[in-house]
């Protein structure tokens, strides 16, 4: 039996399909966008759709952005000749959030993962080597702490050392299994700071 008509159950139905957001929250959250004002729900739209629409891969670390090459990458402030590889671009951003980072990125996009069927051919590694090819002095492997994270990181520094370009991990201090995006930024910078060669 339905309680709602059939579009606050609709809208219902509609949020609870994003990531984290139960059945519970969904019905909190539609309320809460019925009883806003009407200009605010059309700019929350329009967000979401312009987004969706304009937001597309930076040609040079593959980040979301809605330019064709990101602020981080066009910056000249940057150091180009040092790329963090990132497994998503949320793990960029916590690295971001740091501020002590002067290098730039490459994001992957994924981790290996034999078990889900995810090969190196389905991350941008085939971006990185072609990266590699310019004047590029170290490589810091950010991956995550997990199984597939530890495998990507090995993976890349077995493509990589051949090319006698420096490859380093970020050090201890991120916990096995966790996700960076939800690490503070001291920890990362520790991290970051305490990076071993590979």
């Amino acid at each position: 039996m339905d309680y709602y008509s059939s579009q606050i159950t609709q809208l219902i139905e509609e949020l609870s399909k994003l990531p984290g957001v139960g059945n519970k929250s969904a019905q909190r959250l539609a309320f809460h966008i019925i009883n806003m004002p009407q200009e605010q729900v059309e700019r929350l739209a329009g967000s979401i759709t312009r987004a969706k629409a304009n937001i597309r891969y930076c040609k040079e670390c593959f980040t979301l952005t809605d330019q064709d090459i990101c602020p981080i990458c066009s910056s000249r402030k940057r150091d180009h000749r040092t790329i963090m590889v990132v497994e998503n671009t949320r793990d960029l951003a916590a690295y971001e959030k740091t501020g002590k980072y002067e290098g730039v990125y490459h994001v992957l996009h994924g981790a290996i993962s034999p078990m889900l069927g995810i090969g190196p051919s389905d991350i941008r590694l085939k971006e990185l080597m072609q990266r590699l090819q310019s004047d590029v002095d170290e490589v810091i492997i950010a991956t995550n702490s997990s199984l597939e994270g530890e495998t990507t990181a090995m993976y890349i520094s077995k493509l990589v050392k051949p090319t006698k370009i420096r490859v380093t991990r970020i050090a201890s201090g991120v916990p096995v299994g966790g996700d960076l995006e939800y690490i503070d930024e001291v920890t990362l910078l520790r991290a970051l700071e305490g990076r071993v060669e590979l």
